[in-house]
């Protein structure tokens, strides 16, 4: 677990400035940031969370509140953009990111042009507790793959190819068994699916590379994952997490996971052209969490599901924290939720961070220990206190 102390003890990294320009609730807002704690205080509904999320989506190119770009963008305007300066290791690192909704995103970094956005993945580290990650416990297997895959991204951003290139090729062979469905249910005649075995061989080598990463993430958290359950939830610890593959999981090397997954491909064929999708492969995973011997999902109260949820950001940042990547962690709207006991369990864990931002509605919710800088957000701007 993050170990206690003074907030902002043995920083490495840390978001300097943002600048928002037609982001979300902002037509312009620049933020001065030091490191150590930031406070960001204001009634719900006056965009604290947007500055949290502009700094998400510089770390991962995802919203951790929408799943696509249309709702970042001010309404009227056409684009938006988030321009950041990140401090690392006393090396100062500007990002810039163009989202156009519809269109590929365009990013800066260190003021030069890069070919793809995802190039300026890993200059900003961060881990991100909100409310919605209650979804991580009680959501779709997806919202768990992404877990993993953007912790991988993180702790390795060549991932970010490793993911592109399995779902560009997962595309690519979905639309060739849609085609062949549809073809036959219109009675358009039998399609040409020869093409599948190539297809297969790309599907078996990329998902493989991704599968032994994700085993691999899961058995590092493991150890993270019950330890911050325990100390969240007070002594009542037990928590688990665990890969769930649609392939059987011997030997985890690169060779072994390729040739289950071309043997499992081969299998499901049949089912595959008759409903038109690929059935079989990493995209189709889950993660199982688990509570004792029960199933967090379906089983975990809404405190118990709380505390997972934040249990597994804590780590996620404490498995970075280890491996010698000091992320910057946000928690939004977090101590609401929590009774004073919790409160002050959870400050202890995370007042070492070197970069600490906190999002709340009400000042007195945030423990005496992480009041450090206040800023105070109102509708469109925000103020130093």
């Amino acid at each position: 677990m993050p170990r206690a102390g003074g907030c902002g003890s043995g920083v490495i990294l840390y978001v300097r400035r943002l600048e928002l320009v037609d982001f979300r609730s902002y037509s312009r807002c620049v933020v001065e940031f030091d490191p150590g704690c930031s406070v960001l205080v204001g009634p719900n509904g006056v965009g604290k969370t947007n500055l949290v999320e502009a700094l998400g989506y510089v770390s991962t190119l995802d919203s951790h509140r929408v799943a696509t770009d249309a709702p970042l963008v001010r309404a009227g305007a056409t684009s938006a953009v988030i321009r950041s300066e990140i401090v690392h290791e006393g090396r100062s690192l500007s990002v810039e990111l163009a989202i156009e909704p519809g269109k590929a995103n365009r990013a800066r970094l260190g003021g030069s042009p890069v070919r793809r956005a995802r190039d300026v993945l890993g200059a900003l580290r961060m881990v991100l507790f909100a409310p919605e990650d209650l979804a991580l416990v009680r959501g779709d297997p997806a919202e768990r793959r992404d877990y993993l895959d953007h912790l991988l991204v993180a702790r390795q951003p060549r991932y970010a190819g490793v993911r592109a290139d399995y779902e560009r090729v997962l595309k690519q062979r979905n639309a060739l068994l849609r085609t062949a469905y549809l073809a036959r249910k219109t009675g358009a005649g039998a399609r040409d699916l020869s093409t599948l075995d190539v297809w297969d061989v790309h599907l078996a080598s990329h998902g493989a590379e991704l599968l032994a990463a994700r085993l691999e993430l899961c058995a590092a958290l493991g150890p993270h994952v019950a330890k911050a359950y325990d100390a969240v939830a007070a002594g009542r610890g037990g928590a688990g997490i665990a890969y769930r593959s649609r392939i059987p999981i011997g030997a985890i090397d690169r060779e072994s996971l390729s040739a289950g997954l071309t043997a499992a491909l081969v299998e499901s064929r049949p089912s595959e052209i008759e409903r038109g999708v690929t059935l079989v492969g990493p995209h189709r995973d889950d993660v199982l969490l688990t509570l004792g011997e029960l199933p967090a999902k379906g089983y975990a109260s809404h405190g118990e599901s709380w505390s997972m949820a934040l249990a597994l950001r804590l780590a996620a940042y404490e498995l970075l924290r280890t491996e010698g990547i000091e992320p910057v962690l946000a928690l939004d709207d977090v101590f609401a939720e929590l009774d004073a006991g919790r409160r002050e369990r959870l400050a202890g864990l995370v007042g070492s961070a070197g970069q600490l931002l906190i999002t709340c509605a009400v000042a007195e919710d945030v423990p005496a220990a992480l009041r450090g800088a206040r800023y105070e957000v109102s509708e469109g701007e925000v103020h130093r206190a």
